[in-house]
This record gives C-alpha cells, structure tokens and sequence, in this order.
C-alpha cells in the first residue's frame, strides 16, 4: 500500500467501497454522469469522502477503504485510479 504521505495526487479518501472492475451497476452511474467508459482508471472508489490533514497519519481511522485516487473530479461520488494507502504510517 501508498504511506498517507505519498498521495500526490489529491486528499487521501475514505470509500465505502473500491471496484478494480467496471460493473453493470458501476457503468450505469458512469453513464448518468457522462463519463466515457475507455477513460477510467480502475480501481473505482465509489462515495469517497476526503480525509483531512490532520487526521492522516497516527491514529486516523476510516471505517471503508482508504484510498489514493487519481481523478477525484465527481465530488467523491465515483473516483478512478484508486491505491490503497496506509493510514498507520
């Protein structure tokens, strides 16, 4: 997994979940939101919301998936290119 510290590319993020395929269920919200199906990365977070600075790092809790995504451009409802990252670094 990422250290906390090493995401660069957004906030470190809490999903309910993370999918490292593009489901039926995954590609109907992607086609709601327009989001072309050859653009995204996988894994996809789904309902993310980010983590602050302050409580990344010893003692942060998160009690879904947390995560480092790449493209975090629908207000945490979907995110692509998601790592694990480990909150205890």
């Amino acid at each position: 997994t990422t250290p906390a510290s090493q995401c660069n590319t957004a906030p470190v993020q809490c999903c309910n979940s993370v999918s490292s395929t593009v489901t039926p269920a995954i590609s109907t919200l992607m086609g709601i939101l327009g989001i072309s199906a050859s653009s995204v990365a996988v894994p996809i977070g789904l309902t993310c919301d980010p983590l602050s600075v302050v409580g990344v790092g010893s003692g942060a809790t998160c009690n879904a998936e947390p995560v480092c995504c790449e493209n975090n451009n629908f207000n945490g409802v979907i995110s692509f290119g998601c790592s694990p990252v480990n909150l205890n670094l």
